[in-house]
Parts: structure tokens; C-alpha cells; sequence
């Protein structure tokens, strides 16, 4: 029996080495994920470390449609982020990638590995203003339209690259 399609948004960012580099390869292997096709790809923004240190990130937003479960799709961000150096030393971390489901379909799941939608998405103008710019009706499972929480964070400076 085959799995039907989901729409997963994976948040991306990177701010260790050329992390624009890094990011536009990391758009071009979630392309080739296995059962997943590249629905759209959002802009590249700058934006200052929240809650961390280190250069700016660089940061985008893509749309996937993809038959993997939740945690199968989890793992495969995983092994893109190891192959390009991640590490996790300690929470919030620099880090050369950072890849994220922010949102798998409609569902909501809170397991041990996987939280989504993701828990801060909401807070996160990196995350708001490149989803936004896929969609300007997206809306967060549970919280509604993403707009006005884009529309909130006065203090997050995104810039389009």
C-alpha cells in the first residue's frame, strides 16, 4: 500500500564557513530526497543569531511533497546536515547546517525526536518571512495564519538576499 503525499516545510540555516554555499547545497539535496519531490524554494535571508552567537545565519524555507513519515524524513535531514560538518556541542549551537521540519502536512506530533509544527517556528521571523514568501495563506497547525506572527517580531531584521 503506498503512503499518500504530505507537504513538509524544512527550515534551513547555517551561519559556520560559506554558509550560503552551504545552504544552496543543502536545497539541492533535499531535491533529491528518496519519495520526495521539491515543491519551492524560498529566497535566501540574512538574519542575526537568536538565542545563539556567532556571523549572521543564512537561512531559507523549502516545500516538499514527500510519502516519507515524520521520522523517516527527520533522519534523511539529519544525514544532509552530518554530511556537511554538523555538530551539536551544546544547545543552539553555530552550526555549519540546520535543518528542520517545521511543519509535516497537518499533523501535530510531540515524540522524544520530533516536534512539530516546530515549537518556535511561530517566533522565528527566519522561519515566517521566507515561508511567507512561498505562501502569504500558510497556516501553522493549531495557531492559524503565519502572517500576524511575522507581523509581531519587530525586533528580528530579515534581509533578502
Amino acid at each position: 500500500m503506498n503512503r499518500p503525499e504530505t507537504l513538509a516545510w524544512i527550515g534551513i540555516g547555517g551561519n559556520l564557513g560559506d554558509a550560503r554555499a552551504t545552504v544552496e547545497q543543502a536545497i539541492v539535496r533535499l531535491a533529491e530526497l528518496p519519495q520526495s519531490s521539491l515543491m519551492h524554494s524560498s529566497s535566501l535571508y540574512r538574519t542575526a543569531p537568536i538565542d545563539s552567537s556567532g556571523d549572521d545565519y543564512v537561512n531559507a524555507v523549502v516545500l516538499v511533497s514527500t510519502t516519507l513519515p515524520a521520522l523517516e524524513l527527520l533522519h534523511a535531514l539529519q544525514a544532509i546536515e552530518l554530511q556537511h560538518g554538523r555538530e551539536r556541542p551544546y544547545r543552539n549551537a553555530p552550526r555549519t547546517l540546520d535543518l528542520d521540519v517545521l511543519m509535516y502536512g497537518n499533523a501535530s506530533i510531540a515524540s522524544a525526536e520530533l516536534t512539530v509544527p516546530h515549537p518556535r517556528m511561530a517566533e522565528r521571523a527566519f522561519v515566517l518571512a521566507p515561508m511567507l514568501e512561498i505562501d502569504e495563506t500558510v497556516e501553522i497547525p493549531g495557531l492559524g495564519p503565519a502572517r500576524p506572527f511575522l507581523d509581531a517580531i519587530t525586533d528580528q531584521p530579515v534581509s533578502r538576499l
